[in-house]
């Protein structure tokens, strides 16, 4: 099978997924508590003025009716207008989406530098300092809860040190936006030439994902140590070994070559748990992603706000197991012809 009829395939078969997300979702928030009428109208409403907005809204007619208007906005690209900043929820996750990404991919992006690294000379001295080192950082990572983690970061890095920035969003506010052209602050800085925005930015950014690479590196270094130490202790390696080759070829050609498909895996896995712990790294740093706003959604039982925020963290999860198949094709080929 090529790779355009496994990609074909991979999408095909992620369709009832995210049919079953948006079902969910639709069901799950109204069954929220509160009633997002009785929210919008304030606490000095009447119930003929509440029932007007339910009305309004929509929510006096009975769920499948509202599930069919539902799906019959989606079809047309309408997310709902958000009762919570009265913008229409697309152009409110189109804002907010690319703070989140960027944070979630430069937390995973010092997370590969630090934990690969760390995972294969963990394996190549097994019980070692390198080793030993590891398996705190492992313990650690999965033991601390990221808020607490992001306190202490700001506790030591801002409160006593003084080297971070205040936690008050992306920019501090002596600096304007750099012009939009990604929404990734980081890259249209440098796009823009402007290299003190950069500076700001990447100040501002540092410890929220440093704290999220700190939650994310221990699943990756723990699998990258057991891969290495699967694949270096198989017969394959012995042979290259037997004949000759030089030992970073050994380990760098074979060995992590083979231990990166199980690697690729976890990586998936990495970034969906770090897309849910962004919801606490955001409230602690008063980063402006989608994390919060779903916060502030549930708690105001906003449900467009939701349901958006639902499906587009199901569409993220489907894109991402599509690229991760596409690479497992790149990194083995195998699986691409035995499909």
């Amino acid at each position: 099978m090529s790779r355009i009829s496994l990609v074909a395939g991979r999408i095909a078969l992620s369709l009832p997924t995210i049919f079953g997300v948006i079902v969910i979702s639709f069901l799950l928030t109204r069954a929220l508590p509160g009633d997002p009428a009785a929210y919008f109208a304030g606490p000095t409403a009447t119930p003929e003025s509440i029932a007007e907005i339910r009305h309004s809204l929509g929510l006096d007619r009975s769920l499948p009716v509202q599930f069919l208007a539902y799906l019959q906005d989606l079809a047309t690209g309408d997310l709902g207008r958000s009762i919570s900043t009265g913008q229409s929820v697309l152009s409110d996750l189109l804002t907010r989406l690319p703070a989140s990404l960027e944070l979630t991919f430069l937390a995973l992006l010092i997370s590969l530098l630090v934990a690969i690294p760390a995972g294969i000379l963990a394996a190549t001295r097994p019980d070692g300092i390198v080793d030993q080192a590891t398996r705190f950082l492992v313990t650690a990572g999965v033991s601390l809860p990221t808020f607490f983690t992001g306190l202490l970061l700001l506790f030591i890095f801002y409160f006593k040190l003084g080297w971070a920035p205040s936690p008050l969003g992306r920019l501090d506010i002596l600096y304007l936006p750099p012009p939009q052209l990604t929404g990734f602050y980081l890259v249209d800085s440098l796009l823009a030439g402007d290299f003190e925005t950069f500076r700001a930015a990447l100040a501002q950014l540092a410890l929220p994902a440093i704290t999220l690479a700190l939650f994310t590196m221990a699943p990756i270094a723990r699998m990258t140590r057991a891969a290495m130490i699967a694949a270096l202790g198989s017969e394959y390696i012995r042979t290259a070994r037997a004949a000759g080759l030089s030992r970073r070829k050994v380990l760098f050609v074979y060995a992590l070559r083979n231990a990166l498909l199980p690697v690729v895996t976890t990586l998936g896995m990495v970034f969906s748990f770090a897309l849910g712990a962004n919801v606490l790294v955001e409230k602690v740093f008063a980063w402006p992603g989608i994390g919060s706003y779903a916060v502030d959604a549930l708690i105001s039982s906003d449900y467009a706000a939701v349901q958006g925020f639902v499906l587009t963290m199901a569409l993220l999860f489907v894109t991402l197991n599509l690229l991760i198949d596409i690479l497992y094709t790149l990194l083995d080929p195998r699986i691409a012809h035995e499909s």
